[in-house]
């Protein structure tokens, strides 16, 4: 049965099995009045769906009365500094994401640029839930304008962040492999990495708007990058995902470098310039208090979702915070994941270190994740969740976000997909076979759960 995924993170669908013209009109006119009827940034990433979604959005933006801002194919982040740059009502961005072609998506903003709080998507859902869309007379109609290459004002903002020397870094003459998997990314990464001085090698950077592999990069959808990256004389090789919000890096030698680590190397990176607290969600490696601690700084942890991560941070001040998926957060710059920054501070780290990721790595805390997800089937994950709460009630766990077990050579953290009907779970220790043999462990646990039910 053709469904929508709708949560904090947006709502998700299959094109023409559940996302459809019919519930875009609803969901844009609705969200029109949300916005009560003001400006609104519109962009997209360059899935072969995106065109038309974004005629039909924009087409119901200004048909309701609002005036659209559409800055084409660009980084989720990037619609995010626009909404803020232009004062806008909000925001919304066309992109599913790391998830495959057949799916696409409309991630929500609001008058920040940030993705809606729980409460303001729940606000939404209701408005949206029984909506009658109502359009304007002809002459009551929004207005159009489109911004050809948007993203050089992203570009410019990050290379006049204090934090970059773009001389310094100029200097280092760079080789880099950049993977945008024919993504949002293909112009602006390149376009950013030869702002630095990179000498640039692209590989899935065509505009076809078609996926060659899986999309989300993780390790076990890199193998062909991870080839090229080892047969070729490369400093670091740079992957982002579809809507370029999350960067995940290979080592000069070919080898991961672990998405995990990219909020990692950008917490010791920024904490070594500016003291203050740290904020990452709840499935993050420890790697991160680690860092932290060393600089004696305050690392607190949230549910997972961009927007949570960005609450937690304006309550706790946090300098740094991000998502170990690959999500860096730097709030001088703007609220939200940014592959772009990331790569900036990446450049920076390594031309002021003057050593290679390889190094890096091994001077980084040391630790070992392996996350997996289930699908489960005709069984509620929350009665999943409720047994591993009572078959582990005397470990210290946080139920903010499913539920993270805490041990002393390891966590694991059980939580529902905010874009997938699945469950997610997460396991870290010090090392691999630890990591996978506790996996093992809770896998069969889950199995047997599921089978009970």
């Amino acid at each position: 049965m053709p469904t929508l995924v709708k949560s904090i993170s947006g709502i998700r669908g299959i094109v023409g099995d559940g996302l459809d013209p019919q519930n875009l009109v609803q969901l844009s006119a609705a969200f029109a009045q949300f916005c009560k009827f003001g400006k609104i940034v519109v962009g997209r990433d360059s899935r072969i769906t995106g065109e038309y979604i974004s005629r039909i959005v924009t087409g119901t933006l200004i048909a309701s009365g609002c005036d659209v801002v559409d800055v084409g194919i660009v980084p989720t982040p990037t619609v995010q500094i626009y909404v803020e740059e232009l004062k806008s009502s909000g925001g919304i961005v066309i992109s599913a994401s790391h998830n495959p072609n057949e799916w696409n998506a409309l991630k929500l903003l609001n008058s920040n640029g940030t993705f809606l709080s729980p409460q303001e998507a729940t606000e939404f859902f209701e408005l949206e839930k029984n909506f009658n869309p109502k359009f304007k007379k002809w002459n009551q109609i929004g207005t159009y304008q489109f911004i050809n290459e948007a993203y050089n004002l992203h570009i410019d903002k990050i290379i006049n962040l204090d934090l970059i020397n773009i001389e310094q870094i100029k200097r280092k003459k760079f080789k880099v492999l950049v993977d945008c998997v024919n993504g949002a990314g293909v112009d602006v990464v390149p376009k950013l990495l030869e702002k630095f001085g990179c000498e640039v090698t692209k590989l899935n950077c065509d505009h076809s708007g078609i996926f060659p592999r899986n999309p989300e990069p993780i390790p076990e959808n890199l193998s062909d990058t991870i080839k090229v990256a080892k047969e070729g004389n490369f400093d670091l090789t740079i992957i982002v995902d579809p809507d370029v919000d999350r960067l995940v890096l290979i080592q000069e030698n070919g080898e991961p470098f672990i998405e995990e680590y990219t909020i990692v190397l950008a917490t010791d990176f920024v904490l070594s310039k500016q003291r203050g607290s740290v904020c990452v969600n709840l499935s993050t490696t420890r790697a991160v208090e680690d860092i932290a601690s060393k600089y004696n700084c305050s690392v607190f942890r949230t549910p997972v979702g961009e927007i949570n991560v960005v609450e937690g941070m304006k309550k706790f001040g946090a300098v740094i915070g991000g998502e170990g998926s690959g999500g860096v957060i730097y709030p001088k710059l703007h609220y939200g994941r940014d592959a772009l920054v990331g790569i900036a501070f990446t450049l920076q780290y390594l031309s002021e270190k003057n050593k290679k990721l390889s190094e890096i790595k091994k001077e980084l805390p040391s630790y070992f994740i392996v996350k997996d997800k289930f699908e489960t089937k005709n069984v509620s994950p929350d009665l999943i969740v409720q047994r591993f709460k009572d078959e582990f009630k005397d470990q210290r766990t946080n139920e903010d976000d499913g539920l993270r077990i805490e041990f002393e050579d390891h966590w694991v953290h059980l939580r529902k997909s905010n874009t997938e009907p699945i469950i997610r779970l997460i396991v870290e220790a010090r090392t691999e076979s630890l990591s996978r043999e506790l996996m093992a462990n809770y896998k069969e646990k889950l199995i047997k759960i599921i089978k009970e039910f």
